[in-house]
């Protein structure tokens, strides 16, 4: 490979890795933080960010901090409006947020990690941490296990091995074995339950979106107060499978 072939991927590796920290971050930062958050050289990184301010990648405020650009914006709008699974994924969302009352995500695989793409809030004060573009460790969810279950022995347990972290909580289990075979009988099930594993007194139940292949593509959840999810468990599951079904209907059209 040529010198500029390796220097045209390091800049695109940079670039990638500055909108990803501010992604996670969910702030506007300076180049100074960026550059440590990265582990770059800060000229670098002053060099980067004003490349990609000038394309409309990053936008700079008036405090010189950067923040994700109006280009990416479109991007993904494009992207998204491509999407069949999230349109038909959308309208399950709302008639089960109307049926329980809860809060509804739709949640997908992005390499090691659980992506949240789609979230409406229920009724009541009950706020979550995790919106629309947070990404946690797959292990800590229930969507995250559901997302690894069609896979073979193998491949789940080295998926697991690989990206499995300690929650805040510290009640994520993170051993790459018993989780391969949660999530395989999570998927079997077609109904996955998570408490406390991401954040402090919060459930999940979440139920798989699955393609023609039997794949699971992506999740349909209610996130709620673990004392409500212990006290309307049945229910609730119940309600999520039946919007997931729903979803793989259409999609199977």
């Amino acid at each position: 490979m040529s010198a500029t072939a390796r220097n045209r991927t390091s800049g695109i590796d940079r670039s990638l890795q500055v909108m990803d920290i501010l992604a996670e971050r969910r702030v506007p930062m300076s180049a100074y933080d960026l550059a440590k958050s990265a582990g770059a050289p800060i000229s670098t990184i002053y060099r980067l960010v004003d490349e990609l301010v000038a394309r409309e990648m990053l936008s700079r405020g008036r405090d010189n901090t950067v923040w994700l650009g109006s280009r990416l914006m479109r991007y993904g709008l494009v992207y998204r409006s491509q999407l069949d699974l999230f349109g038909l994924a959308q309208q399950e969302m709302h008639r089960l947020v109307e049926a329980t009352g809860e809060t509804v995500q739709i949640c997908t695989r992005d390499e090691g990690m659980m992506l949240v793409i789609g979230m409406i809030e229920g009724e009541g004060h009950f706020r979550v941490a995790s919106h629309v573009g947070t990404r946690v460790p797959l292990n800590w969810t229930a969507s995250g296990r559901l997302l690894l279950g069609h896979l073979d022995d193998a491949a789940r347990l080295a998926a697991f091995a690989e990206t499995a972290r300690p929650s805040a909580t510290g009640m994520a289990e993170t051993d790459p074995q018993r989780l391969a075979t949660q999530a395989r009988a999570d998927f079997e099930n077609r109904l996955a339950l998570q408490f406390n594993a991401s954040e402090f007194s919060v459930a999940c139940i979440a139920a798989p979106i699955r393609n023609e292949e039997g794949a699971c593509v992506a999740t349909i959840s209610i996130v709620l107060p673990d004392r409500k999810a212990e006290e309307r468990q049945a229910e609730l599951g119940r309600a999520v499978q039946t919007a997931a079904e729903a979803v793989e209907r259409s999609l199977w059209q």
